[in-house]
């Protein structure tokens, strides 16, 4: 647990199950989540851990076009505080997020490019 005390866990996840506007389905069990809450509380497990790098695969993947720009925004404020963040997406307008992009073609790389 990073060696955090109970409390500060407590706070840091509720924080960040806030930030994704899951706060209230927390006690819930993921079989009780839809596909688009599971995926928020996910992110917002991993933003809980303030890491200094982050995979993200799809973030938005099942998500609608607001809960989609609130991911991105805690994303952004993730890197805003230090962390680098390594994200796949198949979604234009999240890709416009990056600092760089990395495009794939058959398993090769096919376009790099300074956003």
């Amino acid at each position: 647990y990073r060696g955090m005390k109970r409390p500060e866990r407590r706070e840091r996840v509720t924080e960040a199950l806030e930030k994704v506007e899951m706060a209230h389905r927390a006690k819930h069990l993921p079989s009780q989540l839809s596909g688009g809450q599971q995926q928020r509380v996910a992110v917002a497990r991993a933003v809980a851990g303030q890491p200094s790098i982050l995979l993200a695969d799809e973030p938005t993947g099942n998500l609608d076009s607001k809960n989609g720009e609130a991911v991105m925004g805690l994303l952004r404020t993730l890197h805003d505080e230090g962390s680098t963040i390594c994200m796949v997406t198949h979604d234009p307008r999240y890709a416009e997020h990056a600092m760089r992009e990395i495009h794939l073609f058959d398993g090769r790389l096919a376009v790099e490019a300074a956003a």
